[in-house]
């Protein structure tokens, strides 16, 4: 089966009326647990991205707890994961501040982890790839948000 595209899909998104548009939404949260967590972020985190922000630096940093650290292999799965869980959340949000803040977050823990990254090359291209997109993103901010974040960076 070949998807259709954006644009014929917000075509006939407006010819539903609000039943059926309700319906949809609730059968692709049903149906697939990201768009539910999509949904979630959109009805109700979307008004307050600090408390979003704020309860995602909670999770990484619990998540970091949790990973077993005394083998390198089981400690870079366990980062890849929480790598991949806040790719995700920063897609949701779409706004570069919060993924500068979030990355920054990542960094900023793994560095006082504990986890000997640097001695792994995976996880230190790991960690540097990240920091090239802290860069990246920050070029893109204004540049009052920018000077403000720029010393944190710099710390990494």
């Amino acid at each position: 089966m070949k998807a259709a595209s954006i644009v014929e899909i917000k075509k006939v998104l407006k010819t539903l009326d609000e039943d059926q548009l309700m319906a949809c939404c609730l059968r692709m949260a049903k149906f697939n647990k990201d768009y539910k967590e999509l949904l979630t972020y959109l009805l109700f985190e979307e008004k307050d991205e600090q408390s979003y922000i704020d309860l995602i630096k909670e999770e990484i940093e619990f998540s970091f707890e949790e990973i077993n650290s005394n083998h390198i292999y089981y400690a870079k799965k366990g980062i890849r994961k929480i790598l991949r869980n806040i790719t995700k959340y920063i897609r949701y949000s779409g706004k570069k501040q919060t993924e500068v803040e979030i990355l920054l977050c990542f960094c900023e823990t793994l560095r006082d982890s504990g986890i000997r990254f640097r001695s792994s090359n995976a996880l230190y291209n790991l960690y540097d790839t990240q920091i090239r997109k802290i860069k990246k993103a920050l070029d893109t901010l204004h540049e009052d948000l920018r000077y403000d974040y720029q010393d944190a960076v710099d710390r990494l």
